[in-house]
């Protein structure tokens, strides 16, 4: 399941759904993170919430906490 099918099925309700890149993983997201680009870009959704929801499911998925993802992002 890519990000986009994941975050309109677990937030059918938020509109900025639709506007995720299309072809993108959780696996894009991780180098994404570790190569320190731009993850706004990345994802095509330039909104905090939508982030962090998205941090908060690779978390997850990574079976770390929520702050080990952000805080790869912050470096």
């Amino acid at each position: 399941m890519n990000i986009k099918e994941f975050y309109l099925n677990e937030y059918p309700t938020d509109e900025l759904g639709i506007e995720l890149n299309d072809n993108i993983t959780f696996a894009g997201l991780v180098t994404e993170l570790f190569g320190g680009d731009d993850v706004y870009k990345y994802i095509g959704v330039y909104d905090s919430l939508v982030r962090e929801r998205l941090f908060s499911e690779l978390a997850n998925q990574l079976n770390k906490p929520y702050d080990y993802v952000y805080n790869l992002w912050l470096k």
